[in-house]
């Protein structure tokens, strides 16, 4: 029997709100019909976004410690519920004996071709500065917009820092501001690009945009490759 590990704690709401996804996600009637999660939650990790963005410490050995961690439990697929450490992903990948599975590319191979959405990204600006979102968007030749620096960035960023502080319905009242002007700009699709976003999305109007949650993809990815490989069944008396 294999086990899906979850890199979590960055930050620990957000991870708590995958795994509740994980659960819901999972096809089961009884306990022992569910799949087996081992989570490494390691809310000390230095900030992802600042280190990106070259004004804070490197996180990645702290990242790669809490890959090996999930390695040395027997996990046999990784999922990492927060966007911006994505930005070391090839690193983390080439260390680690179980695939980890990819937070953008789950969220852009979920956009519907049909109607030529116009995607917009929000995420924390580590993660923009990073690229992978727009890398893996220009691969599909899916058009983009990113909100402003100095407007809905900074609203992003608030809502962010707001339900990572436990203020869900102020970080949903940033969230609707910057909704309003991306809806604004054209935008009909948005991704919620980083794990707190979903959670504040709650809080939030969101009229006009269909959602793309990166949580919950994120889920859907672990909980197919799990199944497929039949991780609910492992052999022991019923």
């Amino acid at each position: 029997m294999s086990r899906i590990g979850v890199f979590g704690g960055m930050g620990p709401s957000a991870t708590v709100d995958f795994l509740d996804k994980l659960v819901k996600l999972t096809p089961a009637l009884r306990d022992q019909d569910h799949l087996p999660v081992i989570v490494a939650s390691l809310p000390h990790i230095h900030d992802r976004s600042s280190a990106i963005l070259g004004h804070g410490r490197d996180p990645l050995p702290q990242l790669l410690a809490g890959i090996q961690m999930l390695n040395q439990a027997g996990v046999g697929v990784i999922a990492i519920p927060c966007n911006s450490s994505h930005h070391w992903f090839d690193e983390m990948s080439n260390c680690s004996k179980a695939p980890l599975l990819h937070i953008g590319k789950t969220c852009v191979e979920a956009i519907p071709l049909v109607g030529d959405p116009r995607v917009a990204i929000f995420s924390t600006r580590g993660a923009l500065k990073s690229g992978f979102y727009q890398r893996e968007l220009l691969a599909r030749g899916i058009d983009f917009l990113l909100p402003a620096a100095d407007g809905g960035q900074t609203e992003v960023d608030s809502c962010i820092r707001e339900i990572k502080a436990g203020n869900f319905e102020a970080g949903g009242l940033h969230l609707t501001r910057a909704c309003v002007e991306v809806v604004q700009q054209g935008a009909t699709l948005l991704i919620l690009g980083c794990t707190e976003i979903p959670i504040a999305s709650r809080y939030a109007d969101v009229r006009g945009l269909a959602l793309i949650d990166s949580s919950l993809e994120l889920a859907r990815a672990s909980v197919s490759f799990a199944l497929a490989r039949g991780w609910n069944r492992p052999g022991w008396d019923s």
